[in-house]
C-alpha cells in the first residue's frame, strides 16, 4: 500500500496553475488543471532545463516557458514534434488536500 505526503490544500495551488515541491533529488512541480485536476512531474524540461512550474498550463499540458515545447501531464510525454519525456509521480486530492506518493518520490534519480 501507498504511503501519501499531504503538501497542500488544493486551493493553494491556482487553477492552470502549479507549486514546487522540493526533493532531496531535485524539484517537483505540482499542477492543477482548470477542472480541478491535480498531477507531479520532474519541474526540469528536458530540452533545455526550463522551470515547468513557470509554464502555461492548458487542458492536461503545460508549455515550458523557455522553448515551447508542451508536456502531457499525465504521461509527462512531448506533443507535437518535440521528442522527450518528464517523469510523472502519482496524485490526488482527497478532502481538499494534495497527495503525493512518498514512495515514488524517494525512488526519484538525482539529475
Amino acid at each position: 500500500m501507498s504511503e501519501w505526503i499531504d503538501i497542500a490544500a488544493l486551493e493553494d495551488i491556482p487553477q492552470r496553475g502549479a507549486r514546487v515541491v522540493k526533493t532531496a533529488e531535485g524539484c517537483v512541480a505540482v499542477f492543477r488543471t482548470a477542472s480541478d485536476e491535480v498531477y507531479a512531474l520532474d519541474n526540469s524540461c528536458p530540452h533545455k532545463q526550463g522551470p515547468l512550474a513557470e509554464g502555461i498550463v492548458h487542458g492536461a499540458s503545460v508549455t515550458c516557458p523557455l522553448h515551447n515545447w508542451v508536456f502531457d501531464l499525465a504521461t509527462g510525454e512531448a506533443q507535437g514534434a518535440d521528442e522527450g519525456t518528464v517523469a510523472t509521480y502519482p496524485a490526488r486530492v482527497e478532502a481538499g488536500r494534495v497527495l503525493l506518493d512518498a514512495e515514488r518520490l524517494r525512488g526519484r534519480v538525482a539529475a
